[in-house]
């Protein structure tokens, strides 16, 4: 395992961590509420994460870095949302600690270096953990070596043409350059950093 490697597993391993214990118990009756992404609500966004996150933990424990899904049609993230995630965090780790990173991940036909699915993930779950924790109104704090690392990351994953309405992404939204790392994170990934849930 690179240095590289090491460290960004490192910090996804606290984030997901973080992640369990924000899943493990939301209400019925705040799954419907309204999240800063604009087009999942809560129910639909621990589906993506936890959907995801099981897929791409699956891919990189395979031999071949093959994952047993390309998309998502059909799941439906399980009432045990909390204890999902830690067994897939455990096995994405395991997986990753082995050398998994260093050959690409398969997504049906498309093929990613798995070191770069590896960045994309760390920077998901972050802005994503961020969207839940606001819209249930938890706090979330990843490390900031997380979000600096992330910060560094997703510039080159961002195309400013496919940020805006109707696009893959969110407008960047302007952030100071002294806020805090994960505020500007969250302002370059399409989000307002001081989003409230609507009244």
């Amino acid at each position: 395992m690179t240095e590289s490697i090491q460290r960004t597993t490192d910090l996804l391993s606290t984030v997901l961590a973080d992640l369990a214990e924000l899943v493990q118990t939301i209400p019925a009756d705040q799954r419907s509420r309204r999240t800063p992404c604009t087009e999942f609500d809560v129910q639909d966004l621990l589906t993506h994460i936890v959907g995801w996150l099981t897929t791409f933990a699956a891919g990189y424990a395979d031999p071949e870095g093959r994952a047993p899904r390309s998309d998502l049609d059909g799941y439906t993230a399980p009432p045990d949302a909390g204890a999902v995630v830690r067994a897939a965090a455990d096995q994405l780790e395991k997986a990753l600690r082995d050398g998994a990173a260093e050959r690409p991940l398969l997504l049906g036909e498309a093929a990613m270096p798995g070191e770069l699915a590896l960045g994309m993930i760390l920077w998901e779950y972050q802005v994503h953990g961020w969207d839940l924790a606001r819209a249930l109104g938890r706090p979330w704090s990843p490390p900031d070596a997380a979000a600096r690392e992330s910060l560094a990351f997703a510039p080159g994953m961002l195309n400013p043409d496919e940020q805006g309405e109707g696009m893959p992404f969110a407008a960047r939204v302007p952030v100071p350059e002294d806020a805090p790392a994960l505020d500007r994170l969250l302002g370059l990934s399409g989000r307002d950093p001081h989003w409230n849930p609507p009244a």
